[in-house]
């Protein structure tokens, strides 16, 4: 009788900092048990500092694949092998292929699953954004809208001289940017009563409000802005998106 052929283990998982609510475990484990992947595991890897990454690259029997998260999609870049054109210009790393040899190659799929997720809610006079923060997470939101020609700014707490602050938002600047876009983690569980420092009264019914907060579903953020007649979108999409993306690309 012919021996059955064992199935090689392949590992996954998340890097961060403080991880345990994450979106990509319970994805990936859920998306594991539907197919039958039973060879396939996803763990977080929750890193007090990036400097941890290397040892865990070493010591972790059967590593794929990675995903990388708050607060370390920029600091990680250096630990890498290879960096893919996409992910090099938009300076943030999202998703890691890893070889059998241990070599590492980064990726950016936030881009492609945030493109994906608004472009069903654009309409004609949607032109120009403003991007709520200026983290990783900002920079491949920058990188999907200048891919879809829609203009776009920075808003930040402590602005350089090419972004808006909070108080600079005027109803002058409301009615020219149409999309908002936050890409900060204000808002996010347990701190559910927290939101960007807007004044929310500027929204109008023209406006899209884009949270890339998926936990709560409806952010104070989307909450306020919805009761101002826009429309609203969450970034559960987005990362589902995502992360189908970098499925595809841990099974090239």
């Amino acid at each position: 009788m012919a021996k059955k052929k064992v199935k090689k283990q392949r590992q996954f998982g998340l890097i961060g900092k403080n991880i345990h609510y994450s979106f990509s475990k319970k994805y990936f484990t859920d998306k594991f048990e539907h197919h039958f992947f039973d060879n396939c595991h996803y763990k977080n890897y929750d890193l007090e500092s990036i400097r941890e990454f290397p040892k865990l690259v070493e010591e972790t029997k059967g590593l794929v694949g990675l995903n990388v998260t708050i607060p370390y999609k920029e600091t990680i870049i250096p630990y890498l092998d290879k960096v893919d054109k996409k992910a090099k210009k938009i300076g943030a790393v999202n998703c890691i292929t890893v070889s059998k040899k241990k070599k590492l190659k980064g990726y950016n799929t936030d881009y492609y699953g945030f493109k994906k997720s608004l472009k069903p809610l654009l309409k004609k006079h949607h032109t120009k954004a403003l991007i709520l923060g200026t983290g990783g997470a900002s920079k491949a939101i920058a990188f999907a809208l200048k891919k879809m020609n829609i203009e776009y700014d920075f808003v930040s707490r402590n602005p350089n001289e090419y972004e808006f602050s909070y108080e600079e938002l005027t109803a002058e600047i409301f009615a020219e940017y149409t999309i908002i876009i936050n890409a900060t983690p204000v808002g996010t569980h347990p701190n559910v009563k927290d939101c960007p420092a807007l004044d929310y009264s500027l929204f109008t019914s023209q406006h899209i409000a884009y949270d890339l907060v998926y936990n709560p579903e409806k952010t104070a953020f989307l909450k306020q802005a919805k009761a101002h007649g826009a429309t609203i979108k969450n970034g559960y999409e987005m990362l589902v998106f995502q992360a189908e993306k970098a499925w595809e690309i841990w099974n090239k």
